[in-house]
This record gives structure tokens, C-alpha cells and sequence, in this order.
């Protein structure tokens, strides 16, 4: 079987930025940019790579997927395939709800698939499916402000959920909530808020260093040992960790030097990734530490076999430091200002760099909103396979996971 195909995932989230669920996006061969034709061909793909031979939940992480189904996959019952409790049916803006669809929704519904209407923008269209329907995504690029509000209000008694898609910034998000709206998809939550000031605090400052210290291409015990006494916090979660019933030590360890040899170097560096990044992204949403995970982890890896172990560490440190504008609400520019960061990596950020470097992380950014144009151009670029890529953000995707 071709394993040349790209699944990439979008996630959809709760009023409180928790996630609900993933969209899978579907891309089959870098030679060719999708011209979305072919629905059909395209629907059965994402299901059998998905499901088959990526491991949905790997995917997902337990979380529904979001598919598309053309009107044909529908009437051949190919979402029946799949687990309810696994997806979600998105029928697409083009499905013509004649008698077979219809039929078809009916006994979705009857077994308790969830049914998604993509791109709503008109009630008498669909009206014969409505009443089936569990919830309606509207995009917020496509329909205007004051549309939005009709389309909900034609909608009051359905019970359906709305979903507002292609949200790009934090004042739609508080628009669409305030609208009405239940769950929410788009790139707002990876965009800075710029709303005030915010320092990057002394424990923030420190964890940026030591993420750096712990990706150097030999690690150095004793730099990571001072960097941890600086900070009350990651000394107490460090101790009480190595002493905790999962090592079952005889005797209670009090030396941090003894606790991070104890952990090895690949458990510590794990510990102190997750440690670090979780207490910088506190208050912000959680899929953010997963999005750098992934974008770090497939940077690193595509870079392993292409350039030197300095850049395979950097690409590495790009991924992580991407969302740094994010998580401060400040311009990037200013941010990297502050911390000791190489001019190549500062640079790769803030996008004056078009170097090797540059093009995989472009790349990385443009699969994870799969801008399969721009993600075609990257990879030709690099000369990268297309077997190589999807392997390689599929084993991204599973790492984040298992550290986040």
C-alpha cells in the first residue's frame, strides 16, 4: 500500500480551551497540489491511513476525528466502517441531501454517530437533514459578522451545537463565545494577544535557559544542577519525584546531583521538558505545550539526516521557542530580545533567515495548517520524501503525547 499520504490534524476546542476533538486533513503526494477533485478517493484515504496505518489514536490522543464524507461515501455507508465513538460524520457544503442521503443521516443518527454540517450558510438547503444534525460549523471567514448572528438565530430550535471555524484571533474567539457558540477551530490560540506587558519572569527565565542546556550535544550535569538550585519549585518537583513509591528507593535521596544521575540523562531530560513547559504555558491553553512538542520533534527529526548535529539540536530549540510570542502576549521580536538565544535560531524566528533552517521550519508550520502549497514548495526545497515526512510528524505527534 502507498504510504506516500499526509494526515494533518487541526484541533477544535471548548469554550474553556480545552480540546474537544481533531479535524483530519487529508494530502496524498507532494508532486501534485490537491486540487480537491476527487472527495471520494480523498475521504477513504484519511481512513484508511488514520485508521489503518497511522493508529487514530496516535492521531488524536483519544480525542474524536472530525472526517469529511462526500455524498457518495455517505450513501456507500463508509462512516458505519468506523467506531461512533471515534468521529464524527462532517458532511460537506456540496452534499445534495436528496432521498438517499437523507436515508443515509437517518440511520447514522439512529446508531449514534455525531453528524457535523460543514461550512452552514443556509437553512433551506439542508433543511430536511437539520433536525439530525448535532452540530453546525460556520466559518468566520467566509460569513460576515452580522450573518453570523442570522445563521444562529434560524437555528434556535434545533438542538445543535456551532461551531465557529477559521477563527484567527483572540477578539472573534470572545465574539463567537459570546454568540453563542460551543466549540471553536482556527489559529487564534496560537496567535499573541498583545494585549499588555508581561515580563518573562525569573522562573520562566530559567526554564528557558535550561531547555536550552539540556538539548547541547553533551549534557552537562553540573550546569543543569545550578540552573535547578535557582528555582524552589523544579528542586522540590525533582526531589519529591526521585523519592516518590515509583522508583521504590530504600532510602530517601536529598541531593539533586544524585537525583538527576539517578533519572539518567534521557529520563531527565524528558522530566525537565514537561516540567518546564508546563510551568510556562500555565495559564494558557495546554494544547499549545503539545502544538511546540510537535513542531520541535518533527523539526528535529526531518533536520537528522539532513544537516549537522549542531543544526539537528537547533531545529530542535526553534520548534520549542516558536510559540514564545504566544505564551507572553508580546512580539516576538521583543521576547527574544530578553533571552540568550543564537542569532541563527533568533533569526529562523523571526523570519530573516532562508537558510536550510528557515525551509524546515516553514515547512513544519505550513503541515500543521496543511497549506499543502506552501508545505510542496518546502519540501521540493529540501528535497524531502514524502514517506520520510509523514513518518516523521506521525512520530512527532506520538512523542508529544507521551511527554505532554
Amino acid at each position: 500500500m502507498n504510504m506516500d499520504v499526509h494526515v494533518a490534524r487541526q484541533p477544535i476546542f471548548d469554550a474553556k480551551l480545552n480540546v474537544f476533538a481533531y479535524e483530519l486533513l487529508f494530502r496524498q503526494k507532494v508532486a501534485d497540489a490537491y486540487d480537491g477533485k476527487d472527495g471520494d478517493k480523498d475521504t477513504n484515504c484519511v481512513i484508511v491511513n488514520s485508521f489503518l496505518l497511522m493508529g487514530i489514536q496516535c492521531l488524536t490522543n483519544g480525542k474524536r476525528a472530525f472526517i469529511n464524507f462526500t455524498g457518495n461515501a455517505i450513501k456507500g455507508n463508509i462512516p458505519r466502517r468506523l467506531s461512533k465513538d471515534l468521529i464524527a460524520v462532517e458532511i460537506l457544503e456540496d452534499v445534495v441531501p436528496d432521498g438517499e442521503i437523507i436515508k443515509a443521516c437517518r440511520e447514522l443518527k439512529k446508531r449514534g454517530y455525531m453528524l457535523v454540517l460543514d461550512d452552514f450558510v443556509c437553512l433551506e438547503r439542508f433543511s430536511a437533514i437539520i433536525p439530525l444534525i448535532d452540530m453546525v460549523k460556520i466559518d468566520f471567514r467566509l460569513v460576515q459578522a452580522g450573518k453570523r448572528k442570522e445563521l444562529v438565530r434560524t437555528l434556535e430550535e434545533y438542538p445543535v451545537k456551532f461551531l465557529a471555524e477559521k477563527v484567527e484571533t483572540y477578539e472573534e474567539f470572545a465574539e463567537a463565545v459570546k454568540m453563542g457558540f460551543s466549540y471553536f477551530q482556527g489559529y487564534f490560540f496560537c496567535k499573541p494577544q498583545l494585549r499588555s506587558h508581561r515580563d518573562i519572569v525569573e522562573y520562566k527565565e530559567n526554564h528557558l535557559q535550561i531547555l536550552q542546556e539540556i538539548h547541547q550535544p553533551e549534557m552537562r550535569f553540573s550546569r543543569i544542577e545550578k540552573i535547578v538550585k535557582r528555582d524552589v519549585v523544579l528542586s522540590y518537583k525533582l526531589l519529591k519525584f526521585i523519592n516518590s513509591s515509583i522508583f521504590g528507593l530504600r532510602s530517601r535521596i536529598y541531593s539533586l546531583r544524585q537525583a538527576m544521575l539517578l533519572l539518567g540523562e534521557k529520563e531527565l531530560k524528558n522530566w525537565i521538558l514537561l516540567l518546564a513547559l508546563k510551568d510556562i504555558v500555565h495559564d494558557k491553553p495546554r494544547e499549545i505545550l503539545v502544538e511546540s512538542l510537535i513542531r520541535a520533534k518533527f523539526c528535529e527529526t526531518m533536520a537528522a539526516d539532513k544537516m549537522s548535529p549542531r543544526a539537528v539540536e537547533n531545529a530542535f530549540l526553534i520548534g520549542i521557542f516558536s510559540y514564545l510570542d504566544v505564551l507572553l502576549d508580546r512580539p516576538m521580536r521583543e521576547v527574544l530580545d530578553e533571552i540568550h538565544l543564537s542569532k541563527e535560531i533568533k533569526a529562523v524566528l523571526l523570519g530573516e533567515e532562508n537558510n536550510q533552517l528557515a525551509s524546515l521550519y516553514r515547512l513544519a508550520v505550513s503541515y500543521e495548517k496543511a497549506d499543502w502549497k506552501a508545505y510542496t514548495k518546502f519540501a521540493a526545497e529540501m528535497n524531502l520524501e514524502d514517506n520520510a515526512v509523514s513518518q516523521a510528524y506521525r512520530k512527532a505527534v506520538k512523542w508529544a503525547g507521551e511527554i505532554a
